[in-house]
């Protein structure tokens, strides 16, 4: 049981680790493209749109890293669980 476990924490974990990556690229290509766009007035609209993206990839990346450590604090209980055993 601590095996089929200990295999689904650790899927998990490395599951968050590339959704906070894919994020963090997101959030790297936004940025640049805002920066790029500057003040360019017929992509304003583009513009607003890049930064509501940016602001939400923000947001689910910080709720992705919660849930990382969510797994990653019970991956370590599974470990010294069946380490005491």
């Amino acid at each position: 049981m601590i095996t089929y476990q200990y295999e689904m924490l650790k899927s998990a974990k490395e599951s968050r680790e590339k959704e906070i990556m894919d994020y963090q690229v997101n959030i790297d290509n936004f940025k640049l493209a805002i920066e790029l766009i500057g003040d360019d007035v017929e992509l304003a609209e583009f513009k607003n749109h890049l930064k509501e993206l940016l602001s939400s990839s923000q947001l689910e990346q910080r709720k992705a890293k919660i849930m990382y450590e969510v797994v990653s604090k019970q991956l370590n209980d599974v470990d010294e669980n069946s380490l005491t055993k």
